[in-house]
Parts: C-alpha cells; structure tokens; sequence
C-alpha cells in the first residue's frame, strides 16, 4: 500500500462493523469461511491505514454475542482465525506501536483465547499509537444490561445513591470505559442498522454506510470515509453556527 495522506478533520475514534464476508463468498461460489479469511486481510489493510494516518482510536466489530448462534463449524472457523491473527500479527501491531484492547464477555470463549487476550493487552499496554479496540463477544445491550445491573446492586447495597448516577457516571462501568465516544461509524455491505454495536456510544456519532463488502474494503476506502467525515457538520444537539432558531 502506498503512503497514506492523513485528511484534514481527522476523527478521534472510528468503529466499524465490517460485515459481507459470507455474501463475498458466494459471489464468488466459495464456502463462508473463505469470506472470513479475505475478511481478516481487510482487517490488516485498514489496520495499517489507520496507523499510517495517525488515527488515535480504531474499534472493529469482530464478534457479536448474537455470533454464538452460527453453525458450529463456523464459529470455530472464526474462533481459528482469530488465534491465526493474534499469532500471526501481534509482533507487527507491537512494531507499528499499536495498543491493543478487547471489549466483550471473556467467560464464554476458550481459555487459550482467553490468555491469547490478556498477552496481547500486555505486551502492547505502553504503545502511544493506534488503539485497536477488537469488540469480541460483545453485545451493547448485554453491555448496556451489565452497567444498570452493576450500579442497581451499588445502590440496594447502600454504596450509591441512586440520584447520583449520571450518564457520565453509566459510560465507567461499561466496556469502553476510558476510550473516547466513536465519532464515526461504518458499515460495509450496503445494510444500514448498527446491529446491537456501540449503542449507548454512539448517540452523536456521524454514520456512514457503503456498498463495499468488508473483504473489498481497504486503506483507501477508510481514507475517503474519513474525508466523507470531514465534510459533516456535527452539533450534538446544538444549531449550527449562525442559525436562527
């Protein structure tokens, strides 16, 4: 890939829920799995645009919750592939500098891929570039359920007055705690829902879906969502400048 040109009105965070492997696949008369396998090179492309371009923050869909529900065969297959990537690719996201952060439930995978998540979250805890956020196992209403229930349990126990929780107060106990609130969204493959990603998080986030299926989307595309970003005008509720109300 040649050199990235970093575009002006850069977001902070982007989050993409990459989908259309399995419709990549049989286009081509090929079994899903080979969808999901052009699909991590996808990852790997817009990975190293992302760095390249000096993003700060990058979260990618890469597991729902919903997932579990797949043929079994193909949930090993992904659960294969991310072995494959976290084996094959962390030496290189360490010398891209890259922090790597998985948010999700940990209790339902295996336990190789378990201490495969606590190593990478290690070994890349002091890189000052990229965060790539993997959403793995991840649901937003578990997520969302998992916050109230923790803070309800607070409060009967006497350790939180219910009319001090705040939505700022909410965002500490969900996954994300700490990354800032994407400011844009993809989604590839022409569907147009967020599909239970992200969803307490992106209440001002600017949305921007594309046709591209996720095996065909590269550095190149990312940029020019990027530079579709920067031509948006956010108000997070407000008027825009100069309106008359």
């Amino acid at each position: 890939m040649t050199a990235m040109t970093r575009p002006d009105g850069m977001p902070q965070h982007v989050a993409i829920i990459m989908d259309g492997n399995g419709r990549w696949a049989q286009r081509r008369h090929l079994p899903r799995q080979a969808g999901h396998v052009a699909g991590v090179s996808a990852v790997r492309d817009v990975v190293r645009a992302a760095s390249e371009l000096g993003l700060s923050n990058l979260t990618l869909y890469a597991f729902s919750s919903e997932n579990w529900k797949r043929p079994k065969l193909e949930v090993s297959h992904l659960m294969g592939l991310f072995r494959l990537y976290f084996r094959d690719d962390l030496d290189d996201l360490i010398a891209r500098n890259v922090r790597i952060r998985i948010i999700g439930s940990r209790s339902r995978v295996e336990r190789d891929i378990r201490t495969m998540i606590e190593e990478a979250e290690a070994r890349t805890a002091h890189s000052t570039g990229l965060t790539l956020t993997l959403a793995f196992d991840y649901g937003a209403q578990e997520e969302i359920c998992n916050a109230a229930r923790e803070l309800a349990r607070a409060a009967v126990e006497g350790r939180l007055d219910p009319e001090a929780i705040t939505p700022d107060l909410f965002t500490t106990r969900l996954f994300t705690h700490g990354l800032p609130e994407p400011d844009l969204i993809i989604r590839t493959s022409g569907e147009r829902r967020l599909s239970n990603f992200l969803l307490w998080q992106s209440a001002y986030a600017e949305l921007l879906f594309v046709d591209t299926l996720w095996p065909d989307f590269n550095g190149q595309e990312f940029t020019q969502a990027l530079e579709q970003f920067a031509q948006r005008e956010r108000r997070f509720g407000a008027l825009a400048s100069g309106a008359v109300a």
